[in-house]
C-alpha cells in the first residue's frame, strides 16, 4: 500500500493490495473462489454492486502501420520529450543521478495512449477523495496501527523501526494539526470479473506527478498531429493536472504553516536518476507560488538539521515548513543510523510532513489486510455510501496465519502473489516460488509469516502496444495499471483540500512479473477513453 518513488508492483496478470470481505466469506463457503478445483483463475471477487462492463476495446490495428510511419511517431515523440523535459538520467553516465543536465535521456514511454473504459475511469476518480479521507482517519488511530503491525514488527526490521518512531510520537502525545497527503491509488481491470480492482494505496513518495502530466500532453500532441491517420481524437485523452495540483497542495500547506521565510524540503535519495520528475514540482512552487525548495538526503538532514524549542525544523540554517518525501520508503534509504536519526528528527518537529509517520504506516500492506476484515472499514468511515464505493473496488487479500488459504496457495500458486512489506518494485513472489516460500515458512516456523501477505493474482486484458526505450520502439503484448493521484490537506478540523489530482498510466510487457518504471520493468503511459 505504501508506494515507493518508482514502485509499480504488478505481475504479468498482476497483483493487488486491497481490502475485502472475502476472508470471512471463504470460511462460510469453502467452495467459493479458488476452492473449486477445476478453476484455472479466481471466480469473481467483488461485491454484488461491482461494475460489470466490457474490457478495453482495441483502438488501433497495429498491423496496418508500416515501420516508416511508426518511426515518424517515434521521432516526433523523442523531440517532444527532449523539448518538454520528459527525461531521466542515463544510468550509463556516472553523474546522471547527481548533476542536473548531465547524461539525460528520454523517459521510457508508450508511444500511444492505452484504451480505458470511461465508466471505470469515472469510478476511480470518484473514489479518490474517499481513500484520502480513509488514510487520514487511520492515521489518527495509533492503537489500531500499533496493534495491526504488532506481529509484523517481530519479523520485519524495517517496519519495526518505523513503528518505534510512531510509538515515540504517541508517548509524547505528538499531534499533527496540519496533515498533508499526496497519494496514488493503483488499479487494474480484471478480465475475469470485469471489475476495477485496487492494487494498492501509496502514501509515501508517490512517483511521477510531474511525468504523468507530460506523457499525457505528449500523447495529446501526437494525436493532434497524426490523429487523422490513426483514427484517434486527442480530446479522448483526459486532461492531467497532476503536477500543478500536487504543487498547489504543498503551497497551501506552506501557507497554513504560516512562516513566509520557510522553505519546502524535498527528501531525496543521494543518487536520483528520476530527479526531473521531482524538479517539475519545485518549478511550479517557485514560479507560481514564489516558494523556495531545497533538496536534502536523510544523511544531510541528520548533519545539518535541528529542531528548536518551539518545534521549528531548520536544515542548513533554513526554517522548513513542509517536508516532502521522495525517499524513505525502502530499507535501502536507511543504510546507517544517521538516516533513522534524521527521520526521527523530522517527526519531532512542527513541520508539515508528507507523509507523517502515521500516514506512512497507514499505507502498509498489513494495514490493508486488516482493513479486509469484516467491520473494520466501518471503524473509520461513517458514510455507508463511501464504504460501498471503497468495497466496490476491493478484492482478496489474506494474512499467512490462515491454514486453509495457505493450503490452497500451495496447491495453486499461480493464483496468488506473496508480497513482503517492501516497496519500489522487484520484491514480489510469483508462481512456483510462492509454493516454495510457503513450504519454507512452514518448516522454519510461523514468526516469519508476519513479514508477508498473500494476494489474489489479477488477470488483466493483454493488448498490443509500442514501447519506446533508448530511442528504439518495440511492439509487444502488454498490460497496464492506472494510478489515480489524490491530494488531502487538513488543519485540525478544517479540510482544505480533498480531491482527485490527476493520473498516471503505466504499461509493461505481459510476460514480466514486476513493473517498476524506474526499476526498468514498465513505461509511462496515458489513457484513451472508450
Amino acid at each position: 500500500m505504501v508506494g515507493g518513488c518508482s514502485s509499480l508492483s504488478y505481475s504479468s496478470s498482476s497483483t493487488f493490495i486491497a481490502t475485502t470481505t472475502l476472508s470471512s466469506s471463504l470460511k462460510l463457503n469453502p467452495q467459493s473462489f479458488i476452492f473449486h478445483l477445476n478453476l484455472r483463475k479466481p471466480a469473481p471477487l467483488r461485491c454484488a454492486s461491482s461494475l460489470m462492463m466490457e474490457s478495453p476495446k482495441p483502438i488501433l490495428d497495429f498491423e496496418k502501420f508500416d515501420d516508416g510511419f511508426v518511426q515518424k511517431l517515434v521521432y516526433d515523440a523523442l523531440v517532444w520529450s527532449s523539448l518538454h523535459g520528459l527525461v531521466v538520467g542515463d544510468k550509463t553516465h556516472q553523474r546522471s543521478g547527481t548533476v542536473p543536465g548531465v547524461g539525460m535521456m528520454h523517459a521510457p514511454i508508450a508511444l500511444l495512449p492505452t484504451p480505458f473504459p470511461e465508466s471505470y475511469w469515472n469510478q476511480a476518480c470518484e473514489v479518490a477523495p474517499v481513500f484520502n479521507e480513509l488514510v487520514d482517519r487511520i492515521s489518527l488511530d495509533g492503537k489500531f496501527i500499533q496493534d495491526s503491525l504488532s506481529r509484523t514488527k517481530k519479523a520485519d526490521v524495517f517496519t519495526s523501526r518505523l513503528l518505534e518512531i510512531h510509538s515515540k510520537m504517541l508517548e509524547r502525545n505528538k499531534r499533527e494539526d496540519i496533515r498533508l497527503g499526496l497519494h496514488r491509488s493503483d488499479y487494474m481491470l480484471d478480465e475475469e470479473t470485469k471489475s476495477l480492482l485496487q492494487i494498492e494505496m501509496n502514501t509515501i513518495s508517490c512517483s511521477f506527478p510531474g511525468f504523468g502530466r507530460l506523457v499525457t500532453e505528449l500523447h495529446q500532441s501526437l494525436l493532434r498531429s497524426h490523429g487523422d491517420h490513426l483514427g484517434l481524437d486527442s480530446e479522448r485523452v483526459p486532461r492531467n493536472a497532476s503536477t500543478s495540483q500536487f504543487a498547489d497542495a504543498m503551497a497551501k500547506a506552506w501557507l497554513e504553516y504560516n512562516n513566509p521565510r520557510a522553505v519546502v524540503m524535498v527528501v531525496v535519495q543521494p543518487d536520483e536518476r528520476n530527479m526531473y520528475d521531482q524538479h517539475w514540482l519545485s518549478s511550479v512552487l517557485r514560479e507560481k507560488h514564489n516558494i523556495v525548495t531545497i533538496r536534502k538526503s536523510l544523511a544531510e538532514v541528520e548533519t545539518e538539521g535541528r529542531v528548536h524549542e518551539d518545534g521549528t525544523l531548520t536544515v542548513g540554517g533554513q526554517a522548513v515548513s513542509v517536508v516532502y518525501y521522495r525517499s524513505g520508503y525502502t530499507p535501502r534509504d536507511y543504510p546507517s543510523e544517521s538516516e533513522w536519526n534524521a527521520r526521527l528528527l523530522i517527526e519531532q518537529s512542527s513541520a508539515v510532513k508528507c507523509p507523517s509517520i502515521a500516514y506512512h504506516l497507514a499505507g502498509t500492506k498489513k494495514i490493508q489486510q486488516e482493513l479486509a476484515k469484516p467491520g473494520v472499514l466501518e471503524r473509520f468511515m461513517d458514510n455507508k455510501d463511501d464504504v460501498a464505493k471503497l468495497r466496490k473496488c476491493f478484492a482478496g487479500l489474506w494474512s499467512l496465519d490462515d491454514p486453509e488459504i495457505i493450503k490452497k496457495a500451495i496447491e495453486k500458486p499461480e493464483l496468488f502473489v506473496m508480497k513482503p512489506q517492501r516497496e519500489g518494485g522487484g520484491n514480489n513472489i510469483y508462481g512456483d516460488d510462492v509454493r516454495e516460500n510457503l513450504l519454507r515458512l512452514q518448516r522454519e516456523g510461523e514468526e516469519e509469516n508476519a513479514a508477508y501477505i498473500l494476494m489474489q493474482r489479477i488477470f488483466p486484458k493483454v493488448s498490443n502496444v509500442f514501447l519506446l526505450r533508448d530511442g528504439v520502439y518495440h511492439k509487444d503484448q502488454a498490460i497496464s495499471e492506472l494510478g489515480v493521484y489524490g491530494a488531502y490537506l487538513r488543519n485540525k478540523e478544517r479540510v482544505i483540500i480533498n480531491e482527485q489530482s490527476g493520473y498516471l498510466m503505466r504499461t509493461k510487457v505481459s510476460s514480466s512479473d514486476e513493473g517498476g518504471v524506474a526499476a526498468g520493468y514498465a513505461v509511462l503511459d496515458s489513457i484513451y477513453l472508450n
